[in-house]
């Protein structure tokens, strides 16, 4: 039974999460395992176990309108049910059904367990593909939901699984009472903690409304509006968390003011050869009013590959040496810092930092590079010379966040590529100095990330754009070449005269003095196969397609001082191609190279074709990037047609978002009750910024929800432990 307080207190989510499902009529122990095996533990969890579709009577397909190729919905009772066995010991089970007027053949390969699914008897919702065979109309291997005799204009179709053994119409009974027990006019009704204003504003229905909409709704209207305000509960429940943490730092952390006007930001701007672009001053802009603060700044740059983050990163980190601080840039890997560190010091020149201390009031300014491989004394050395603050900007990796490293005043902190720390390592580093100050924090990503997505995964960062390439930068061309096979196009004359060409390109750019990547495809999770894969490759292009050429090999499984000799070869021109697997994704810049060869670029993500064609282009040579492999799916197809398409990285992160949905993006973003059960940052953009706005008004005019305790323990249930600690300490 559920327990009914005295006092008759509207029930939370809390309580309802409190309560097993085996406290339902019905549920025993083999049910609550079947339950468990979906994730489905209390009746919290039940209320939230969503329909995946809905049957429509009011709308209800006849077999006998079918037309054929036509894919369609129709709910049918099974009249016949037989199986039959073939060569290999594989099964045909063939099912006949009727809708009460007309009959429809279903065929299932392979699946034996469908005869035992589908006795005669069994009402069931199919969908699928109407073929004709002999005159019958006939589908096969369609989607089946079993609905159980139901009726009502819109029946709730939930998600079924063989591991649970459990059925739709199980799911709907089980919520029923559950609504049964806990709303009106039996229940003590369910406790609402979002705000009038928000319902006013937005149009939403209220709690109560939404389960009872989403569940048992008497029209699809009806249930559309229960998925609107559920929708917002999710996203608004994520952005509370996120804006909460957001202004816990500003009203807890101190930071230093930064003196952005000083003297070495001048000379250094008056230095560059080139104008900056337009986002580029409005991007230090934004920074620069951060760094003027005493708030910590804690802002993400996201920029397009060669749009120019690193010199607004410098442009920070001399702000911090103007006012007598150091700064700190890590990047993810050996080779990303060295090219950041040979990088800036080239950006950098000969700079004076001032020091009343030397005999001309000023001394040169001092870059190091700290890493894994930095020697024993050359450690020792700079670990006391940052200490002593003789060093003004220190580079490197994850050895940046050893305890044995300590600075005299940290003052700005960049972390290149985000994605690849964990906020436990970012942390860290912002904790590398003494006293309570804390270091201004700029993150920077080069890969795109949709605006929707960008709140979400970074909703506790200001977000800055760099949305526009400087100029001289050369627009790559991309060209799809539809082999079915790696290297030999398979049995396609045209795939293969295609490929020939291609390589006859490569062959005429390296003759021209350029040099050409060529990428090897990921094959499943393997990095066995993966290096099997690119060795074969590297084999067959020196002896087939590029003999003659001096052709390198990298991968990830290779010695790190080998990767650093082929790699260093290749930046010095002494190879010709660099064939590679995506090891050379991040941080690789080459200016001479100018062809990109991606092999099975069907097998990459948009994101991952995106940052390898940004290994080309970096100079001041026209380039080319080319997609060789046989899209295997309509997903597949239209990912290699948006990269033939667009060379802008904010398009086609939209694009990816449409194709892919945003389990990807979110990442590890998302654990345990903070996934998204009903809400899609694709489908409910609108919904993200309204979640958002709403966030920042209610937490702005109620900091830390002192007067909003409801909502402040609701949120609790959705945030891990660590997240909850840090917001009570807020």
């Amino acid at each position: 039974m559920i327990e009914v307080s005295a006092s008759r207190s509207r029930i939370t989510l809390a309580e309802l999460d409190a309560i097993s499902v085996e406290k339902l009529t019905g549920v025993g122990e083999k049910k609550a395992k079947g339950l468990a095996k979906v994730e489905v533990r209390s009746l919290f969890d039940l209320l939230t176990f969503y329909p995946r579709r809905y049957l429509d009577r009011t709308k209800e397909r006849r077999i006998a309108e079918m037309d054929e190729n036509e894919e369609a919905s129709v709910l049918v009772t099974v009249t016949k049910s037989t199986s039959r066995r073939i060569r290999g010991g594989k099964v045909i089970v063939n099912i006949t059904v009727t809708d009460g007027h007309s009959d429809l053949a279903l065929t299932f390969f392979n699946q034996a367990w469908r005869e035992r699914q589908l006795g005669v008897g069994r009402e069931a919702m199919i969908f699928g593909k109407i073929k004709y065979f002999r005159g019958q109309r006939q589908m096969a291997n369609p989607v089946v939901d079993l609905v159980g005799d139901k009726t009502g204009k819109i029946i709730p179709v939930y998600p079924q699984s063989e591991k649970s053994k459990l059925h739709s119409w199980d799911i709907a009974g089980f919520i029923a009472e559950t609504l049964r027990r806990t709303l009106p006019p039996k229940g003590r009704g369910l406790a609402d903690p979002l705000p009038m204003w928000i319902l006013d504003e937005y149009d939403f229905v209220d709690r109560e409304a939404a389960l009872r909409g989403i569940h048992t709704p008497d029209s699809m209207a009806e249930a559309m509006a229960a998925r609107r305000r559920l929708v917002f509960d999710e996203l608004f429940r994520m952005q509370l968390a996120l804006v909460l943490r957001k202004r816990a730092l500003e009203a807890t952390e101190v930071g230093l003011e930064h003196r952005t006007d000083g003297p070495l930001v001048a000379r250094f701007r008056q230095s560059l050869p080139f104008a900056l672009t337009g986002a580029q001053s409005r991007v230090i802009d934004e920074i620069f009013s951060d760094l003027a603060r005493s708030i910590p700044m804690h802002r993400l740059l996201q920029g397009d590959v060669g749009s120019g983050k690193t010199l607004v990163a410098v442009a920070a980190m001399l702000a911090a040496v103007d006012g007598g601080h150091q700064a700190a840039l890590m990047a993810p890997t050996e080779v990303l810092a060295e090219q950041h560190y040979s990088g800036i010091r080239a950006l950098l020149g000969d700079l004076q930092v001032s020091d009343p201390s030397t005999l001309l009031g000023e001394r040169p300014l001092k870059v190091e590079m700290l890493s894994n491989r930095t020697s024993t004394a050359d450690r020792r050395r700079i670990l006391g010379e940052v200490l002593l603050g003789q060093i003004d900007i220190v580079i490197g990796t994850h050895a940046l966040i050893e305890p044995t490293l300590m600075f005299d005043s940290l003052g700005v902190v960049v972390i290149d590529e985000q994605h690849r720390f964990g906020v436990e390592q970012r942390a860290a580093l912002r904790d590398k100095t003494d006293g309570e100050v804390v270091p201004d924090v700029l993150v920077m990503t080069a890969t795109p990330i949709p605006r929707t997505a960008a709140m979400t995964v970074y909703g506790d960062l200001d977000v800055s754009v760099l949305d526009e390439m400087p100029p001289g930068r050369t627009p790559i061309v991309t060209r799809w070449v539809r082999a079915s096979g790696s290297l030999d196009g398979g049995e396609g004359a045209t795939a293969s005269l295609d490929l020939e060409a291609m390589w006859a390109e490569v062959r005429l750019e390296i003759a021209a003095g350029r040099q050409a990547y060529v990428v090897c495809p990921l094959i499943d999770e393997s990095h066995k196969l993966e290096v099997a894969s690119a060795e074969e490759t590297y084999d067959r292009l020196r002896n087939v397609e590029l003999s003659g050429l001096a052709v390198g090999l990298l991968h990830g499984r290779m010695q790190p001082s080998d990767k650093d000799q082929t790699m260093g070869r290749f930046r010095d021109g002494h190879l010709d191609v660099l064939v590679a697997t995506t090891v050379i994704e991040v941080g690789v810049d080459v200016p001479n190279s100018t062809v990109m060869v991606i092999l099975d670029a069907d097998r990459f993500g948009i994101a991952q074709l995106h940052q390898l064609r940004g290994r080309v282009g970096r100079g001041a040579y026209a380039s080319t990037c080319w997609l060789v492999g046989e899209a295997a799916t309509p997903d597949g197809e239209s990912r290699l047609e948006a990269l033939v398409a667009s060379t802008d990285g904010f398009e086609l992160a939209e694009v990816d978002l449409d194709l892919r949905g945003e389990g990807t993006i979110l990442g590890e973003r998302q654990k345990g009750r903070n996934d998204l059960k009903l809400a899609s940052l694709r489908r409910d953009r609108k919904m993200v910024a309204n979640a958002r706005r709403a966030a920042i008004e209610l937490i702005d005019s109620d900091p830390g929800l002192a007067t909003n305790q409801s909502l402040a323990s609701e949120l609790g249930l959705f945030v891990d432990e660590a997240e909850a600690e840090f917001l009570m300490k807020g």
